[in-house]
């Protein structure tokens, strides 16, 4: 029997361990690494050649999402599956945007993870039961305020949704630039791009954006306003 070979991406240590030892139940799937980090998950993909990774949306360093586009850049034919606290529809958009076939809530049941895996495999997409049912209205064309925080989010470029991260988790552009291996000048050339194509003009604003997007998570949902 050919097993599929799954990759966590999930910093949480806890939650990590909960999907090995649930998916380690399973005869037909096997767990072949573990990333704490979006930049640890894009490394052991393309190391390890998964069929599919179980992806976090919001993680350190570099967010489910922007991996997810750098995991299939590397490795077409890859599947990734979104794991995320939250069913927005800015969130799931956003996530099918960057080439995810799946999308699972955290509180998904067992039998529904493993199901998920494996209709992903066969070829088919899947989502959480709490999200599927609003899937026919997630259209990236929709003109609504999610529809253009989708269109604004594709329009940023890989190093400028890092530079976002990281300013919406509170560094500075010092900070910054030591964690990208980048110059300061360098970032605060991003910052101003960043600021002009979302037409934002102050880091809260941006903060407020990197949530709404998926990029960070926090315990308050905010919107833009």
């Amino acid at each position: 029997m050919n097993r599929i070979t799954v990759l966590l991406a999930e910093d949480h240590t806890i939650v990590r361990e909960g999907f090995r030892a649930m998916l380690e139940h399973e005869p037909d799937l096997e767990v072949v690494g573990e990333a704490r980090d979006g930049r640890e998950a894009v490394a052991l993909a393309k190391q390890l050649r998964p069929d599919l990774v179980l992806m976090d949306i919001a993680m350190p360093l570099l967010n489910g999402l922007e991996a997810t586009r750098q995991v299939l850049k590397a490795l077409p034919a890859t599947k990734v599956v979104i794991l995320s606290a939250h069913s927005d529809d800015a969130y799931v958009k956003n996530a099918t945007m960057s080439g995810a076939v799946g999308f699972l809530l955290k509180q998904t049941s067992a039998q529904d993870v493993c199901r998920a895996i494996r209709e992903v495999q066969s070829g088919k997409k899947f989502f959480s039961p709490a999200v599927s049912g609003r899937m026919d209205r997630l259209n990236p064309k929709l003109r609504d305020r999610k529809g253009k925080l989708t269109q604004k989010l594709v329009a940023l470029t890989s190093r400028e949704i890092e530079v976002l991260q990281l300013i919406a988790e509170g560094k500075a552009n010092k900070q910054t630039a030591a964690e990208l291996g980048i110059g300061i000048k360098t970032v605060e050339k991003h910052r101003e791009h960043l600021m002009e194509k979302l037409d934002i003009h102050d880091t809260a604003g941006l903060t407020r954006y990197a949530i709404s997007a998926g990029i960070i998570e926090s315990s308050v949902q905010l919107t833009i306003i």
